[in-house]
């Protein structure tokens, strides 16, 4: 009988691994089917006509109201020229890990209003990133030229070379036909603007064999219709090829600060070649350009015929006075006289391993006369007498009566054994007097600068900084910040917040680690043990805001289980008791209302449920003490400083990275 028993055993053993060994055959087959299909049968023509056809079917220009634009990187942002009230956001890539999605919807938000809007048109320039736009100098309209769109997996790009004007007043999107040749197509490139002038320089070029960087100079004459490639003296010097510099408006023409690019390096193989000779290997490495040049364009005279070319001279200027430390990922935005510049990245090292990037989040002016850097700087928070109120009480009592009044209806519906959404309005009715909460909350102003990240869309209107998004990495995933703050930059009191949104996790590597996942499961299909539960090793949703730290080789297996099964809320790093409370009492409130219905007694009051709630998170909170602080510590060794909000990084690989920075 036992050796029956055996063989069976043995037999249903055969079986298994003969279906795992299929089911890995089909994975490979579907994994390399997959890879075919975005390299070889991705018509990105097709796919740019289909969008021509869905837009062709708004009959006019329309615009509604609608929720902050979703997070986005490589867009344009700009103040509206026709108005001091309205900022303008345009295309720009959103990379989750595995699929890129590319946009061409225009928003505009109204600043006195606190309210964005979407417009929709018959004629719009196709959905694009890396594109460059600038105002005319006569504050009538917008121009808009270049871009990039590639497939969802990147494996194939689109370069732009057309040319676009929007009229901010009516919201019109024209294509310009212009007279003669134009720029080529490229993407990563910087637009001014200097009298009737548009002036074009720099970016860059994906082709299949690697990344061209460009140094060519092209104006447009706004009256004559015409693009000028202007030709220099051979002897003449002008800058280097690069793209994500600065380029602001001059009196007498423009400047141009630093930039991105990858030069090719040659460096040794490691080994000998027969002939006794080390071979060498090239490859392109990051070069972070930290020159400045002043662009001269001396206009025709007026007697000039209308094809005249204006005369340009390129002066390199002296490194400026307190410049930051070297940084990539930095487009200054124009103020009075000065450039505006945020955050940055520099990669410290870069290895077979990857790279090590350090981030930054100061904020600085650069005179563009004096060619001085000064940091801005923001004004310590006013200490308020307790015996003062400022409002900030009354929206807490606010909050907390609407938290009150959610609590009632969840015990009506509890005890009425029905859902929420069925309770009567009777509910609603308990206090009358209640304030609007949802009109008079006061949005949140920070005393620091917003986490470090780099490539943040910045715009100026009205004397206010707004800077929207931003790019931060951590090991292979990059995140995008959802969110958009404001910095008066006469006062200097404090970062507004304009809106903050949490983001979707980061996608990049989880085809892998579920196919890593399901091999290992199947290897274990075998044992007698099928119980076996293997964790998944993405971030949690509680934790998302911060990139996970190291986990250790080894790890408690009943720590494990403990921090599976435990779904409630965690303790962030350098959140005091009572911020985090204020974050998840809401979700605390919810686990008592839970537990009491399960015990069947509800006779609580709000201030009793509050109370349990509060003892709850309190121990939850000293309990995670110890791991808190040691990821604390983490994150001070890496420079990452206090964590206020943490969304998403970005990681650039290969030739196109210039297209992130």
């Amino acid at each position: 009988m036992g050796k029956k028993e055996k063989k069976s055993k043995t037999a249903e053993q055969k079986a298994r691994i003969a279906a795992k060994e299929n089911k890995k055959a089909t994975q490979k087959v579907k994994k390399a089917k997959s890879k075919d299909d975005d390299k070889d049968d991705v018509d990105l023509q097709a796919v740019l006509d289909e969008y021509s056809r869905q837009q062709a079917k708004f009959l006019r220009v329309s615009e509604s109201s609608c929720d902050p634009p979703s997070p986005r990187s490589s867009a344009t942002f700009i103040g509206s020229p026709s108005s001091n009230k309205e900022l303008f956001l345009f295309g720009g890539e959103y990379y989750n890990g595995v699929f890129a999605t590319f946009f061409n919807d225009l928003f505009i938000y109204l600043i006195d209003k606190d309210e964005w809007r979407k417009v929709t048109s018959p004629n719009s320039p196709l959905p694009r990133s890396g594109h460059a736009w600038c105002r005319s100098d006569h504050g009538t309209n917008i121009y808009l030229f270049g871009g990039e769109f590639s497939s969802p997996k990147q494996g194939t790009f689109y370069h732009y070379n057309d040319f676009w004007k929007l009229e901010p007043s009516t919201r019109e999107w024209t294509r310009i036909e212009t007279k003669g040749k134009g720029p080529p197509a490229r993407s990563g490139h910087r637009m001014t603007h200097f009298k009737n002038y548009i002036v074009l320089f720099g970016g860059f070029q994906d082709t299949s064999q690697t990344t061209k960087y460009l140094q060519d100079l092209w104006i447009y004459d706004c009256r004559a219709f015409r693009w000028h490639n202007t030709d220099l003296p051979p002897a003449s010097q002008k800058p280097d090829a690069r793209s994500s510099f600065s380029f602001l408006p001059h009196p007498a023409g423009a400047v141009i600060v630093g930039g991105y690019s990858r030069v090719k390096s040659t460096v040794a193989a490691g080994k000998q070649s027969k002939g006794g000779k080390q071979g060498n290997s090239s490859r392109l490495k990051p070069r972070i350009h930290e020159d400045t040049w002043f662009l001269r364009i001396t206009p025709p005279t007026i007697d000039a015929s209308a094809n005249a070319v204006p005369t340009i001279r390129w002066e390199r200027r002296k490194s400026p006075v307190n410049r930051p430390s070297p940084r990539a990922g930095v487009n200054m935005v124009y103020h009075k006289g000065r450039g505006i510049l945020f955050g940055g990245v520099h990669d410290v090292e870069e290895s077979e391993e990857g790279i090590d990037s350090e981030f930054f989040n100061a904020l600085f002016a650069w005179n563009i006369e004096r060619n001085r850097f000064f940091q801005l700087t923001l004004k310590p928070a006013k200490v308020t007498p307790k015996n003062q109120g400022d409002g900030r009480g009354t929206a807490k009592r606010a909050r907390g009566k609407a938290d009150e009044v959610e609590l009632l209806c969840n015990l009506a519906a509890l005890q009425a054994k029905d859902s929420i959404a069925n309770t009567t309005s009777e509910v609603f009715q308990l206090d009358t007097d209640m304030p609007d909460v949802s009109t008079n909350l006061v949005k949140p102003v920070l005393n620091t600068m917003p986490h470090p990240r780099f490539n943040a869309h910045l715009a100026v209107q009205d004397d206010v900084l707004y800077m929207l998004g931003g790019t931060y990495e951590h090991a292979d995933a990059e995140y995008t910040f959802d969110e958009m703050w404001a910095i008066d930059l006469g006062k200097l009191d404090g970062v507004h917040e304009v809106y903050r949104r949490e983001l979707d996790h980061w996608q990049g590597s989880d085809e892998e680690e579920s196919d890593s996942q399901s091999e290992s499961a199947e290897s274990d299909a075998g044992d007698e043990d099928d119980g076996v539960q293997i964790d998944d090793p993405s971030p949690s949703v509680e934790n998302k805001e911060h990139p996970p730290s190291e986990a250790p080789a080894e790890a408690d297996q009943e720590q494990t289980e403990a921090a599976t099964v435990d779904s409630r809320p965690q303790p962030r790093p350098f959140e005091n008791l009572r911020d985090f409370f204020n974050r998840t009492s809401i979700a605390w409130q919810d686990t008592v209302l839970e537990s009491l219905r399960h015990d069947g007694n509800l006779n609580k009051s709000v201030k009793e449920l509050r109370k349990i709630a509060f003892d709850l998170s309190e121990a939850k909170w000293w309990d995670s003490r110890e791991e808190i602080t040691a990821l604390e510590d983490e994150q001070e060794e890496a420079g990452i400083g206090e964590v206020i909000n943490i969304a998403d990084r970005n990681n650039d690989t290969g030739d196109g990275a210039g297209r992130k920075r």
